[in-house]
């Protein structure tokens, strides 16, 4: 018989340089900040946190390398060479023609949703994100949800729960015709389902459709290096490619993408819209220097789009993704062990947990997310994030959307946080959960007009 040999352990591909200190504070000080803060963990003060997983935007930790390539900003307002390494970087591994770049996501999504979306045009998505649905939204569109359903069940272990229904697309072209479809929105591991990847086979189902109708598939490409680690372990025939390979074949798979290199990229701010339609390209390049600045620098400094270049190329290496997804999938593991309810497969860019099941006495207009993720503050000075119904906001008519996933997010920054932390994190949201039943809902006191997550406030009722 053979023997089974033991798995061994893993380590970042990485060594720590620099240091900084955080501030430890008592239940009672997190108690006072968190009223103070509306019960909103957006508006607390960031030195009053000491694990923060709000998001895993700008939040990284940069290499040596990216922090070198800031000494050799070209601060050129026009035609700086940073903006040529950035180009190159984008036409190398992701293959678009062309590039502007903006100051984050939401620049790239706010110009991209005013030249392709038409007064009454629908745009199919696989699940909303908050501020690309506004930006089309106030371009004039409607988007339509056509995630698979199983994405909507936490519960559920598909694979590929990023998946698009292409019998939902289809009923959509037949119901509205293609005309009215500009473009369908394809974010790789889909944040709003807790991370989940779309795979290969399905891109490529969808590609053939779109190409008979004539329309576009434009990539929110935020963390489609996460999203092709998952192909490569998961999707017949990828195992021995790298992740580069499968990024690139991603892309080669859609007509242009929208891009905060917060996330996968490794920087602190900054974005891109790239495209391969030279006359959208063109009106691109002159909608830019109205909202962001002018096509060689798209509101960043030379700097910037120098670091977002080193980024790249780091962000596509095999050793970089395995040790990342790695520790989300350790915290993942750990909290499923403690018993907490979790969305699964563990997604890419964090851990999700079901609010709806870890508090199954509060109704959803008690807001069981909001309160859970302040409760987590709470107990530990961990900051986490609502991804439900606060997050959906309201329709056109101002009813309040009702999301079938009522989750916190535990977002990991790259690079930042020791396996130590994860298990601090665990030992946190496991005694909230023993002490579940005490927990009251919310009521909500103060809501913006667009993106209430980032502002709102509440009380306890």
């Amino acid at each position: 018989m053979k023997k089974e040999t033991k798995k061994r352990s893993w380590a970042e591909p990485y060594k720590i340089k620099m240091v900084e200190l955080l501030k430890m504070t008592t239940v009672a000080q997190r108690k006072k900040a968190i009223t103070d803060a509306g019960y909103n963990t957006f508006l607390l003060k960031s030195e009053d946190v000491y694990i923060d997983l709000l998001t895993d935007s700008g939040t990284s930790a940069m290499s040596d390398q990216q922090w070198a390539g800031l000494m050799l900003g070209d601060e050129a307002y026009a035609g700086s060479k940073n903006f040529y390494h950035l180009d190159d970087a984008v036409k190398k591994y992701y293959g678009y023609k062309y590039m502007i770049p903006t100051h984050q996501g939401r620049g790239a999504e706010n110009i991209l949703s005013k030249i392709l979306i038409k007064d009454g045009d629908i745009i199919p998505g696989n699940m909303y994100f908050t501020t690309t649905r506004l930006h089309q939204e106030l371009a004039g569109g409607t988007f339509v949800d056509v995630i698979i359903d199983e994405a909507h069940d936490s519960t559920n272990l598909h694979p590929f729960k990023g998946n698009i229904d292409i019998t939902k697309v289809e009923k959509l072209i037949k119901k509205h015709g293609a005309k009215k479809i500009p473009y369908i929105c394809v974010a790789t591991t889909v944040n709003m389902a807790g991370g989940q990847p779309i795979s290969m086979e399905n891109l490529k189902s969808l590609r053939k459709l779109t190409q008979a109708h004539g329309i576009k598939i434009i990539l929110d490409m935020t963390r489609v290096a996460e999203n092709a680690f998952f192909i490569q372990e998961r999707e017949t025939g990828y195992a021995k490619k790298s992740i580069a390979a499968i990024v690139k074949e991603i892309c080669s798979l859609t007509d242009g993408a929208t891009m905060s290199a917060k996330k996968d990229a490794l920087v602190n701010i900054g974005g891109f819209l790239a495209i391969n339609d030279k006359d959208v390209y063109e009106e691109a390049s002159n909608m830019v220097v109205v909202y962001e600045g002018l096509h060689t620098y798209g509101g960043l400094a030379g700097r910037d789009m120098e670091a977002m270049a080193i980024g790249i190329a780091e962000s596509v290496s095999d050793e970089h993704m395995k040790a990342r997804i790695g520790q989300v999938i350790y915290l993942g593991e750990k909290l499923k062990e403690a018993g907490i309810p979790i969305v699964e497969p563990i997604g890419g860019h964090g851990i999700f947990i079901d609010a709806k099941r870890f508090l199954p006495h509060l109704k959803q207009e008690q807001f069981p997310a909001q309160v859970l993720s302040a409760e987590i503050y709470i107990d530990s000075g961990v900051r986490t994030m609502e991804r439900g119904i606060v997050s959906a906001g309201r329709n056109a008519k101002g009813e309040n959307y009702h999301p079938e996933l009522e989750l916190v997010r535990l977002t990991i920054p790259r690079r930042v946080y020791t396996q130590a932390h994860m298990d601090v994190i665990v030992e946190s949201i496991e005694n909230v959960y023993n002490n579940r039943k005490k927990i009251k809902g919310l009521k909500m006191t103060y809501e913006p007009k667009y993106l209430r997550f980032f502002q709102a406030r509440f009380k306890t009722i």
